[in-house]
């Protein structure tokens, strides 16, 4: 089971030649085992790029959403109490954004690595991190 930062959702259904050999591999082998985890909080980015022009979606952004959670092996998780107080009180030193904070709560808290080629967190050594 893996997890996908917002920007390798993005390209993963949009662009995957943007992503890394090591990243999809880790997705093919994830889509196997019914193991991709989104969480909600990149709903929230998604929506707020398209919102602010800074994103295009070929199609609306709610059926854009809709496809990929009508993927089987796909399951989004929502930001829970325990996911919304983990990513207060990180371990270590890490920065402020708060979807990046709760996306790696969301890793940790479930113990599963996360997918991203966002530095800030590759280089955060608290969290499994995949690129």
């Amino acid at each position: 089971m893996i997890l996908l930062d917002t920007h390798v959702w993005l390209w993963w259904i949009s662009n995957p030649e943007n992503l890394s050999g090591n990243a999809l591999s880790a997705i093919d082998h994830a889509i196997k085992e019914n193991g991709i985890v989104i969480s909600s909080i990149s709903t929230w980015e998604v929506a707020l790029l398209v919102e602010k022009g800074r994103l295009r979606l070929s199609i609306d952004t709610r059926d854009w959403v809709r496809k990929t959670e009508g993927l089987d092996f796909v399951r989004f998780v929502p930001v829970d109490n325990t996911i919304g107080l983990r990513s207060v009180s990180l371990p270590g030193e890490f920065h402020a954004d708060p979807a990046d904070r709760i996306i790696t709560a969301t890793a940790l808290t479930m113990g599963i690595p996360l997918v991203t080629k966002d530095e800030k967190i590759l280089t955060y050594s608290h969290v499994d991190s995949i690129w």
